[in-house]
């Protein structure tokens, strides 16, 4: 009996040291999304959450943390345990503009490591069919008309369709009024109801109601057609050739998480997107699969990538508060 007493103890910690040395992941893993559902980042981290938890061997489980230009969302991660079990997946807004912007944001960029960068795509101007406006000439030229007369939606302070309005504004000299949602679908939906009259708008939020003729496409944020959406002209077609914007999401952990978990993260990340099934589902919302080298890589790129975005909420006085 006495070895009994003594040996139990022994036993249970042995047994708890087993748990803590199982290799991870051995439990389901958190995947944030800073917006509403129905939005790009919902759509793409839907997508990607059942090849990924294939390739890590646990379910993904998605948790839309919506609210402050996805900065709710980042300050949760960028404050949970370093041990691969909370991702966010995050546009330029969360991880570079609002914190370079906003030092009253509960994070900085240095609480997050980069995994890799997933998906890059331009945004899409459509237009309330109710406007009778059929092309980026006849929007200009109406914006110039009656100045700050035009609503445009778009998912939040300081998102990438924010800052993408803001530089088309700047560049074709133009002044119109932003009206920023919690989402992306919500902001499709009020300009579905002409609550306003235009959006510059995610592919996956925008392209459905232009093919169903819920609204109209005037243009894609790119230089040329893209083949993602081939019956929408790029800007050089539309007669605005300096302007051109793309943005990007990725999958990011909280800084201090064990590099041997990051490296398994960014090879389940490769092995995911890379699946035909995976590409051929975000191609039909006019997203482009983007993958990072390596999270080394991805981390350069956010570098430079930081200083392109900040100089252009400056340059164009955008508030992200």
């Amino acid at each position: 009996m006495r070895y009994l007493k003594f040996l139990l103890p022994v036993l249970i910690g042995a047994g708890a040291f087993s748990i803590q040395a199982q290799p991870y992941p051995n439990k389901p893993i958190k995947l944030i999304v800073g917006f509403a559902p129905g939005g790009a980042a919902d759509y793409v981290a839907r997508n990607i959450s059942v090849p990924l938890g294939q390739a890590l061997g646990q379910p993904i489980v998605i948790e839309n943390k919506p609210g402050a230009g996805s900065s709710i969302a980042a300050e949760q991660v960028a404050k949970s345990p370093p041990d691969g079990y909370t991702i966010l997946i995050a546009s330029p807004s969360s991880i570079s503009v609002n914190p370079a912007l906003s030092p009253k944001l509960g994070y900085k960029p240095s609480d997050f490591q980069p995994i890799s960068k997933i998906t890059s795509s331009p945004v899409v101007i459509a237009v309330y069919p109710g406007t009778g406006i059929n092309s980026i000439k006849e929007l200009i030229a109406k914006a110039k008309q009656d100045p700050g007369s035009l609503n445009y939606a778009t998912s939040g302070n300081g998102s990438a369709p924010h800052l993408a309005a803001a530089l088309f504004s700047q560049i074709a000299d133009v002044k119109m009024t932003h009206i920023p949602f919690r989402g992306g679908s919500l902001a499709i939906q009020s300009v579905i109801a002409g609550d306003t009259q235009l959006t510059f708008g995610t592919p996956p939020s925008v392209l459905p109601m232009v093919q169903a003729g819920r609204l109209r496409g005037l243009a894609i944020s790119a230089k040329e057609r893209s083949p993602l959406a081939p019956s929408i002209p790029g800007m050089k077609e539309s007669g605005l050739p300096d302007y051109a914007i793309e943005f990007w999401y990725g999958l990011f952990v909280p800084a201090g998480t064990p590099p041997a978990i990051v490296q398994k993260l960014f090879e389940a990340t490769q092995a995911a997107l890379k699946q035909p099934n995976v590409k051929a589902a975000l191609a039909r919302e006019g997203t482009d699969v983007s993958l990072s080298t390596s999270p080394a890589q991805f981390a350069k790129f956010l570098t430079e990538d930081e200083k392109f975005w900040v100089k252009l909420v400056k340059s164009a006085d955008v508030s992200v508060d």
